[in-house]
């Protein structure tokens, strides 16, 4: 085998073991920010209600509530690692309907001028549910041991 090969290899593996580590770290910091902007929601209710009345979003006095759960909720519920998956997929439409409503003019620049995508709001919380999503929660989760625990009581 080729000196080059191996190395390759090696580096590949070690790179690969920084996986978890790195879901982890999207996790703790991503959820903390979702939970954060949820709690500031949900103690803002009539001005964010306002705002998404503002940009004709349907039935605002409900959807400002449940968007703000889902964030404050969901953000923790990552931290956690917990139902990492099917919150992660609410997250991702949340952030493609703040796209769509509140930048749509962002969106819709994603291939002519994606810079103006990049530095849209909601585009790190939609990367970084999106990443939750597509690799899991990772090996430092709650899911990861409920799974063990099944796979273990299974046997």
């Amino acid at each position: 085998m080729s000196p080059l090969f191996v190395l390759y290899r090696r580096l590949a593996s070690a790179f690969s073991s920084l996986q978890s580590p790195m879901l982890l770290l999207v996790r703790l910091y991503w959820g903390f920010q979702f939970a954060q902007t949820g709690w500031g929601k949900l103690h803002n209710l009539a001005k964010i209600t306002g705002f998404f009345a503002s940009l004709n979003i349907p039935l605002p006095g409900i959807a400002a509530p449940c968007v703000s759960m889902l964030e404050f909720v969901g953000g923790i519920l990552l931290i956690l690692g917990l139902c990492s998956r099917p919150i992660a997929l609410l997250l991702a439409c949340n952030m493609f309907v703040a796209y769509w409503t509140a930048d749509r003019e962002a969106l819709s620049a994603i291939f002519s001028d994606p810079g103006k995508f990049y530095v849209a709001d909601p585009y790190t919380f939609l990367f970084a549910s999106l990443m939750v999503l597509i690799f899991g929660a990772g090996y430092f989760a709650v899911d990861t041991y409920i799974a063990r625990r099944l796979k273990a009581v299974e046997q």
